[in-house]
């Protein structure tokens, strides 16, 4: 009995032992990993403008230093510093007393020679008609009429005299020689100016247009010059000075948003620092211009366009040993590697100059996860919702309204009611 019973022990752990066995080698079998999922887009395929890109010092229009152009002792400014002013408005008075004399003064010694001329003219008249009666000699007619001549030199003497301390009357009232912005006034009512030498009472800029001075170097200035030469052959315009167009941007704004166009530039190259200074204008209107002389300028200079050209998100954008590169997703959903050369920046997207095609499937999130050689699970997107404007479009419509605060009234309100109420409670317990 006993051995029976073992028996049919021996038998029960034998199938359990097949059984976990069994079970150990299913729970061993290997699974293969899911494909890991990455996003994908294709290139944005745009025409492109190729710039050059300049650093720069924007420069006012035209400074004018407002002398004291005689001397005499200041009396009255008429001007407001730091507010505009047109060409011929009236700044400074220097004391006139001393002037209009001199001119009263003038003005007597032209009235002298005057009458000093017509005396002499009338004694030349009669020695003339003495002298055909036989009545006079020769020697006291040219007499006459030196005298006569004498005289009417000393008006021209006289006159020009008295234009001259007319002119200096007129410096005494000090005008504005050009438009534009007054500075402050360098001198104080009181003080003697104009003594001994120009003393400047002032100064005027003008800021609209605003000059804009940047140098370009001699690699960049040939390329910009055969450039130049073959859209002139095309365009039969051989011998012509073309204004070339130019876009700034200041330190604290975001891309380019003012528009110019080259003014000048210098008629050779600086031999010691191999570049050429050019000079561009700028509208600047305004009571409070955007732009002040001074200013460091982000120039941006269009040369050409080039239709076609793919565009990537930089985020896309690897590094290694090569160079820079690109992980494309082909067909079959297996990552690629392209080696690419890159340009400039447009909206945020990087333009590829080399190593990529138009409907190719860049991976532009999951790289970590994304190797070569590896099959994916592709998610595609648009290229074009990676660019900055719309990343910007994307921000502002994902901002909410903060709900309205209430007001001081209101809050005092509710809380005389909540008191209220609890008055009331407070009294009908009272009263049970």
């Amino acid at each position: 009995m006993g051995c029976v019973r073992r028996a049919r022990l021996g038998a029960l752990g034998v199938a359990t032992a097949s059984f976990l066995l069994f079970a150990c080698e299913e729970q061993n079998t290997y699974v293969a990993p899911p494909a890991p999922a990455v996003t994908v887009a294709k290139p944005l395929v745009t025409e492109v403008t190729e710039y050059l890109e300049f650093t720069g010092t924007t420069s006012a229009y035209a400074r004018v230093e407002v002398p004291a152009r005689v001397p005499g002792v200041l009396q009255r400014v008429h001007f407001e510093p730091g507010t505009p002013v047109n060409q011929g408005d009236l700044l400074f008075t220097i004391d006139p007393v001393e002037y209009e004399a001199l001119v009263k003064a003038a003005e007597a010694e032209l009235a002298r020679a005057e009458a000093r001329q017509v005396e002499t003219a009338k004694t030349l008249e009669r020695s003339e008609r003495l002298l055909k009666r036989g009545n006079i000699s020769q020697a006291k007619v040219d007499e006459a009429r030196a005298d006569f001549l004498a005289a009417k030199a000393e008006v021209l003497v006289r006159k020009a005299n008295l234009t001259r301390d007319q002119i200096n009357l007129g410096y005494t009232q000090v005008t504005a020689p050009i438009s534009g912005r007054v500075g402050r006034n360098l001198i104080d009512v009181g003080n003697l100016v104009g003594r001994g030498e120009a003393t400047i009472l002032t100064d005027i800029t003008t800021f609209n247009p605003m000059y804009v001075f940047f140098d370009i170097n001699e690699r960049d200035l040939l390329r910009v010059m055969a450039m130049s030469r073959s859209t002139d052959a095309d365009e039969g315009r051989a011998g012509k000075r073309e204004a070339t167009p130019l876009e700034l941007g200041l330190a604290t704004e975001s891309g380019y948003p003012h528009i110019g166009q080259t003014d000048f530039a210098e008629s050779q190259v600086d031999p010691n620092t191999g570049t050429l200074r050019v000079r561009g204008v700028f509208e600047n209107p305004g009571k409070q211009p955007i732009l002040l002389p001074g200013l460091f300028a982000r120039i941006r200079l269009p040369i050409a366009t080039r239709p076609d050209m793919p565009l990537v998100t930089e985020r896309a954008v690897g590094f290694d040993q090569s160079g820079q590169y690109l992980l494309v997703v082909n067909d079959e959903n297996v990552v690629e590697k392209r080696n690419v050369t890159l340009g400039q920046l447009v909206d945020g997207l990087r333009v590829v100059e080399e190593g990529i095609e138009a409907d190719e499937r860049v991976v532009v999130v999951g790289l970590q996860r994304a190797r070569e050689g590896l099959e994916v699970e592709p998610e595609v997107i648009d290229m074009k919702s990676l660019s900055a404007p719309a990343i910007e479009a994307a921000i502002q419509a994902n901002r909410e309204p903060e709900p309205p605060k209430e007001s001081a009234q209101e809050v005092d309100a509710e809380a005389g009611a909540e008191s209220a109420d609890d008055a009331e409670t407070a009294a009908g317990a009272a009263t049970d």
